[in-house]
């Protein structure tokens, strides 16, 4: 099932990266202190790594090195590729994988990743005024898995801080997001 969902959030993902052009690159976001480039780089840069670790290969480079270089889009769309095909190689989830925290089973990593790719995707969203592109389904099946977590384990510095206030007929992915501890300004009119 969580392979499916990062199938479903890199699809979300890359209709909205489609979307971003070069004006809006500088863009704040509502990941604190991020602009769109430095969110998109860091997003390419989590499936470079999470690639290269479910294949045993290098990635390249470290997570935040530059990897859009001059071309944010066409840098997004081949991590794209590689990282869906790592998740789904056979015996991907039975991968112990080495993350910046340390290293954690499969499924583990693959609900992180989910979560990775679905939430910058989201933060990009907002950011670059396409929050039409949301996958609410996905959005609202992470928040449900989420509340089914020990939660307060991930509420650190450098991960997520404590959650904010959301209207509760928010839709899902701001209910998501301010689980998350971002605080997103109200939706503006169309």
């Amino acid at each position: 099932m969580t392979i499916a969902m990062i199938d479903r959030a890199l699809d979300m993902t890359a209709a909205i990266v489609k979307g971003i052009t070069d004006s809006r690159l500088h863009a704040p976001t509502p990941c604190a202190d991020w602009d769109v480039r430095t969110e998109l780089n860091h997003m390419v840069g989590g499936m470079r790594v999470f690639a290269a670790e479910l294949t045993a290969t290098d990635a390249g480079g470290e997570h935040e090195d530059d990897w859009l270089g001059t071309d944010p889009q066409a840098a997004f769309f081949t991590a794209a590729d590689l990282d869906r095909a790592a998740w789904h190689r056979p015996g991907a989830l039975d991968a112990t994988v080495r993350l910046g925290f340390g290293t954690v089973p499969g499924p583990m990593a693959a609900l992180i990743h989910l979560t990775e790719v679905l939430v910058h995707g989201v933060d990009l969203a907002l950011a670059t005024g396409q929050e039409h592109l949301v996958d609410e389904r996905s959005c609202g099946e992470l928040l449900t898995i989420m509340h089914g977590l020990d939660f307060d384990t991930f509420r650190r510095p450098g991960m997520f801080g404590p959650a904010v206030p959301a209207p509760a007929d928010a839709p899902a992915h701001r209910q998501l997001l301010a689980f998350l501890g971002r605080d997103v300004p109200a939706r503006r009119g169309r």
